[in-house]
């Protein structure tokens, strides 16, 4: 991954006002990535996003790491299931009738 890529732990951890060990707490319950190159922490750029709300939910909603990864879990099932629902309506319209809805008794 080139470092352009990457940005520095240290300054986004300035900007965010918390501690690096919090971050290295989500890397090690495998929730974001983290790269070390020469001695500098670094997380990848498409890894902000998840890293800014675990932040929100850690310090504005005081959501230990613990309840983080269980509500991370969470939120992904549910995108799962999303998905495995959006997959379900889209095959059960080719089986539906096309025209004004189910057929009637009549």
């Amino acid at each position: 991954m080139q470092t352009e890529d990457l940005i520095a732990a240290e300054a986004f951890c300035a900007g965010h006002q918390i501690e690096l060990s919090f971050i290295r707490t989500l890397h090690a319950s495998g929730l974001i990535d983290m790269t070390i190159q020469e001695g500098t922490v670094y997380v990848p750029a498409d890894e902000l996003s998840a890293l800014e709300r675990f932040v929100r939910w850690h310090y504005d909603l005081a959501i230990n790491p613990e309840g983080i990864e269980a509500l991370a879990h969470l939120l992904f099932r549910v995108g799962d299931l999303q998905e495995e629902v959006r997959a379900l309506r889209n095959k059960l319209q080719r089986y539906e009738p096309s025209g004004r809805g189910a057929p009637s008794d009549l």
